[in-house]
């Protein structure tokens, strides 16, 4: 994996019998178990993997937990299939979708989706990243609640791009994009995953690659997030587009899902 222009990643445990396990994901992602330059560190412990920004001004641990918190309360009180992401997929009376995530992140959008009945797949590139949303969905497998939605979502490994280029068997008829903006906002209120991610992910510039990959894949329709001010991603125009206060979901259709 490479490292960060201002320092370098280690992997730790919270505790003594945490070990193995630290060991075992500085095996799987490439890093090293002791680095006193590191600016982050991937860690382990009671609640699982997280990951950690080093240094005195830096925000809390970033972890996927699908269980408690904002997924519990979104999955809730969200809205249900009023969502207008559940619109925005296509989601109707006798309609769930097969949707492909090519941008999973944490797996929130995922996370939603599956929870209102959608068969979901993911594919999340940066391997940190990929290994807090598998650590997350392992570990809400055994909820009693959770865990029939997250065997909903199934994690694939690997280049968005090139899994979508390179698929075997049947399409999805959703595909998902929520490709990372480039971001000008310089409050303190910026997300604390955004703060973390950011030096760990960069933006996605290779959106029109993504959105003509997912063209050509989708059998349904192609659905891409984006900031609400945002200009659409370059190439073919969206047919229409959903608005919200704060994004906007573009919708790319191909055919219509039927029930």
């Amino acid at each position: 994996m490479e490292q960060l222009a201002d320092g370098g990643i280690r992997v730790e445990a919270l505790a003594a019998e945490y070990q193995a396990q630290a060991e075992h994901w500085a095996v799987r992602l490439g890093l090293p178990l002791q680095d006193a330059s590191a600016a982050f560190a991937v860690q382990v412990g009671e609640t699982g993997l997280q990951i950690q920004q080093l240094g005195p001004q830096a925000p809390g641990p970033v972890r996927v937990d699908f269980v408690e918190g904002a997924a519990a309360h979104r999955r809730v009180f969200g809205g249900g299939s009023g969502q207008m992401i559940a619109k925005a997929v296509g989601i109707a009376q006798g309609v769930r979708p097969r949707v492909l995530d090519a941008t999973a992140g944490l797996g929130k959008d995922a996370f939603v989706l599956a929870s209102l009945g959608c068969q979901m797949q993911l594919i999340e590139r940066q391997p940190l990243v990929a290994a807090l949303l598998e650590d997350g969905l392992a570990r809400a497998a055994s909820d009693a609640e959770v865990g029939p939605i997250v065997a909903r979502m199934q994690l694939l490994a690997g280049n968005s791009i090139e899994r979508m280029r390179d698929w075997q068997g049947e399409p999805p008829q959703v595909i998902y994009l929520d490709p990372m903006f480039p971001h000008r906002d310089k409050s303190a209120l910026v997300k604390k995953e955004m703060r973390v991610f950011r030096p760990l992910v960069g933006d996605d510039l290779d959106a029109p690659a993504l959105l003509e990959a997912a063209l050509a894949l989708a059998s349904h329709r192609v659905v891409v997030k984006r900031p609400r001010k945002a200009p659409i991603i370059d190439g073919p125009k969206p047919s229409h587009s959903l608005e919200g206060k704060s994004s906007r979901y573009d919708i790319y259709p191909k055919k219509a899902l039927k029930p």
